[in-house]
């Protein structure tokens, strides 16, 4: 069971929904043919005055399926060797196991009852990890099946900037290049520019209450 401090107000914050921010490095673009290499996930938790926080990350190296594509292009991207002896991958089903158990741990936890899938440019993240539930045969995903959270949008509103290096930097963030395009840091800085964006607004609607029904003050 993990032991971070869950606080049920996150499930009135996000009706019901538990944000856990997901990053995957992948051989390709296409979900359905195209090899899932790594996933990372960071669960989200909530302290008593409504601000969110990052947990540690859990990540895994993944095999690519039976057949998968391994688009020469992307694997030079993202710089991962899929054949590489110390990647100590697993089988897709395994990964996405070891992946999953503490987010519903975290779910029961915090009184949630699904995970939502926060991400940067999250339908591409949400998109390889269906696929990959689907090839192996998973009945008990965790996450909602097409709602997500998107910190493209929600970057592009709070800081207006999109790309993840540069929102990450307007938002105050640290970004070291170097350790970008991989699962970890990429899921990391997205958690981080989550939190920080729904905690500005968090603020805000503690200076100015107004802002929580949307009704300014007369007179």
């Amino acid at each position: 069971m993990t032991d971070y401090p869950f606080n049920p107000a996150i499930a009135q914050r996000f009706r019901g929904f538990l944000p856990v921010v997901v990053d995957v490095e992948t051989a390709g673009f296409n979900a359905q043919t195209d090899a899932l290499l790594e996933i990372a996930a960071v669960i989200l938790v909530m302290d008593e005055q409504g601000m969110l926080h990052t947990t540690p990350c859990h990540a895994c190296h993944v095999e690519p399926f039976p057949g998968a594509n391994l688009d020469p292009k992307a694997l030079e991207f993202n710089g991962i060797d899929p054949n590489h002896p110390f990647r100590n991958a697993l089988p897709e089903k395994q990964a996405l196991s070891d992946i999953f158990t503490p987010i519903r741990q975290a779910v029961k936890a915090s009184g949630c009852n699904r995970a939502i899938l926060v991400g940067h440019n999250a339908f591409f993240d949400l998109g390889f990890l269906n696929a990959a539930v689907a090839r192996a045969g998973i009945k008990r995903n965790p996450f909602h099946p097409f709602s997500t959270f998107d910190t493209v949008s929600l970057s592009g509103l709070a800081f207006g900037q999109t790309v993840l290096a540069k929102a990450a930097k307007a938002a105050g963030l640290d970004w070291d290049n170097n350790e970008a395009h991989s699962a970890i840091y990429d899921t990391e800085k997205t958690a981080e520019l989550f939190c920080r964006i729904v905690n500005q607004w968090q603020q805000q609607a503690t200076d100015y209450p107004w802002l929580e029904n949307q009704t300014p003050p007369q007179g």
